[in-house]
């Protein structure tokens, strides 16, 4: 399920990127979030996207364009679009599209900032994830549910150092 970091995984965001906005907005402003944007960190070999758009309308404005262009709509999440891609039936890539109004606030981004500049914490992640897979082998929690209270322990931290108010990382 995790793999060694690869350190192609920029570039397969750069790529992907590049094709959000052929398909969506030019000037859509996305960044790398999840796993795959911290080096050395084991992960899915999945990039995740962060996509700013206006707003709501602003995504469904391109999403057909999108759905063309080989990404589908499809998730569990609740609080904001998700768009994914596939190839041979494994997903690849997975954008969230956040709200201009709520970018500054997005937990995924924070996260990774926060994962950057403080490595114990990303050393705490990482061995969190690792026994998240153990437990989801074991059937005794789902891997995201496993890892969920020291994702929520880093977020609390890392949004009370920015002045935010602390939320439920899990949107499922």
């Amino acid at each position: 399920m995790l793999v060694a970091y690869d350190p192609s995984w920029p570039e397969q965001f750069a790529d992907a990127a590049a094709l959000l906005r052929s398909h969506g907005d030019p000037d859509w402003v996305i960044e790398h979030i999840g796993s795959t944007a911290i080096p050395g960190m084991r992960a899915k070999p999945i990039i995740d996207l962060a996509v700013r758009v206006a707003d709501p309308a602003d995504f469904e404005r391109h999403r057909s364009a999108l759905e063309r262009s080989g990404w589908r709509r499809g998730s569990a999440v609740r609080s904001h679009p998700v768009m994914l891609r596939e190839r041979d039936g494994v997903r690849t890539h997975i954008a969230h599209f956040f709200t201009a109004a709520d970018w500054d606030a997005v937990n995924q981004r924070i996260l990774r900032d926060w994962l950057l500049e403080h490595p114990a914490d990303a050393d705490r992640y990482r061995h969190a994830k690792c026994d998240a897979v153990a437990a989801a082998a074991r059937g005794t929690s789902s891997y995201s549910a496993a890892k969920t209270p020291v994702i929520q322990e880093i977020v609390d931290r890392a949004r009370t150092a920015r002045g935010l108010p602390r939320i439920e990382v899990s949107d499922k």
